[in-house]
């Protein structure tokens, strides 16, 4: 029998807490952003279409955030009883953003309440567009500053450690580590970019099914834009976010590409598996691409695993990870200009459709981009390994000892099933039975007066 071992136990349950909330968190970042962006054309152009849009959205944004309130105090709770040596250590760092965190949820929720309880009660539609910018301003500083707490555990500075007591810390330095600007970019703009895909999703599967109201080719083309745009600064981003791994965690750039000998002019393993002699087996291998993503330069000598301490090596399954948030990024963009050039098509031939092979792979651009979402978080968190705070304590160091830790796990996930299955059941019951070509035909009824 396997002796019981908490931090084992510990890593699992903070994971599927993390992993969970993270798809709730990452809508809760991203659809602010697309409900302002539909009411703005709504308005703009008088297009009852896009109003209605940011009005489904609005409420559908509401579930998600109540949902993510619920995970997201999980993993406070979990990190001061799973994690007690490490809070003990970094929690004086880290309580300027987690204070600023739980700060900016709550304006995000004032105004959210104030946008949601305030349609049709301005006699300028801009008003009401207005109260949008604080909840994403809100939303966004969220990510921010939860974001922050995970870059300090990868680059940690602004302080000092005596034995086991932290001193001289500069809230203010730990803050605005190196690891801040890329983590915290790259979070946000992929959380958009999902969210703009989960809406894709959402509006080709009405197509699909036969529904050729103009509403769904509206939201289709909205969101496909959206994402394109989104998906190239996520690219973008993610090509900085390389060049700092380079320099500040060589060991994990290393470790996703399988790169183990110090040398100029690597190249980039993409796909293929790995044996006991770390041989790459079917791998395609991209020339000098590892030396560009890591210095922009061909030429330059990227630091192999060889010289990492066995004892700090990350594990090399990290490479998949990192392959799929890659590889699934780089598909989105091809999809998004797949449909923008067969829809501009389609505009030049009258009565011609696009066709149902390229709806029905945009359906699959929701669950592909929250795949990548969960490989990137998985790289991440994986590739810090064996350190919870990289260079000062190692993750079987901050690990409680108590003995109940499994059955914590076992409560916790009865939890999550609930709240995704209550979630699911809420979101498809307010949507099924109050369709968008009854509330457009109910308001042009009601001459566009509040329901």
């Amino acid at each position: 029998m396997m002796n019981y071992d908490p931090v084992f136990y510990s890593r699992i349950l903070t994971g599927l807490t993390l992993g969970f909330h993270i798809i709730f968190a990452t809508i809760g970042v991203g659809l602010p952003v697309m409900i302002a962006i539909a009411e703005f054309l709504g308005i703009k152009r008088k297009d009852p279409h896009y109003t209605l849009l940011a009005r489904r959205w609005a409420r559908g944004f509401v579930i998600t955030v109540a949902v993510g309130v619920v995970t997201g105090t999980s993993i406070g709770l979990q990190l001061n009883l799973l994690w007690p040596s490490f809070m003990q250590i970094a929690g004086q760092a880290i309580s300027l953003p987690l204070f600023m965190e739980t700060f900016a949820f709550f304006f995000e929720a004032i105004f959210l309440g104030i946008y949601l309880y305030t349609w049709d009660r301005w006699k300028n539609p801009w008003t009401h567009f207005a109260i949008s910018i604080p909840i994403i301003i809100g939303s966004t500083l969220s990510a921010f500053f939860i974001t922050i707490v995970n870059a300090f555990m990868n680059t940690p500075q602004g302080f000092k450690l005596s034995g086991r007591t932290i001193i001289d810390i500069d809230p203010m330095v730990a803050m605005f580590n190196p690891a801040t600007p890329t983590k915290t970019a790259h979070v946000i703009s992929s959380a958009y970019m999902t969210s703009a895909f989960v809406l894709a999703t959402i509006a080709a599967l009405a197509l699909l099914a036969g529904k050729k109201h103009v509403y769904y080719q509206k939201a289709l083309k909205l969101t496909m834009i959206c994402g394109l745009i989104f998906s190239l600064s996520t690219a973008f981003i993610g090509d900085l976010s390389g060049k700092f791994l380079a320099e500040y965690q060589p060991e994990k750039l290393a470790a996703a590409e399988w790169h183990f000998e110090t040398t100029a002019q690597a190249p980039l393993v993409f796909a293929g598996y790995i044996d006991k002699e770390h041989n790459v087996h079917y791998g395609l291998k991209l020339p000098y691409a590892l030396s560009i993503l890591a210095f922009a330069d061909p030429n330059a000598v990227v630091k192999g695993l060889n010289d990492i301490p066995v004892d700090e090596r990350p594990p090399l399954y990290i490479h998949y990870f990192f392959d799929a948030m890659v590889a699934i990024g780089s598909l989105m963009i091809v999809l998004c200009i797949a449909y923008l050039y067969l829809n501009r098509k389609k505009r030049r031939q009258q009565g011609k459709e696009v066709p149902r092979w390229l709806l029905r792979f945009i359906t699959f651009s929701g669950p592909l981009a929250m795949l990548a979402i969960e490989s990137g978080w998985i790289f991440a968190e994986a590739g810090r390994q064996p350190w919870i705070l990289r260079g000062y304590m190692k993750t079987a160091h901050g690990a409680t000892t108590a003995t109940n830790v499994d059955w914590m796990l076992l409560m916790f996930s009865i939890l999550y099933i609930i709240l995704g299955f209550g979630a699911w059941t809420v979101l498809r019951r307010m949507f099924k039975t109050n369709t968008p070509e009854e509330e457009l035909a109910l308001r042009a009824d009601q001459g566009g007066e509040h329901q």
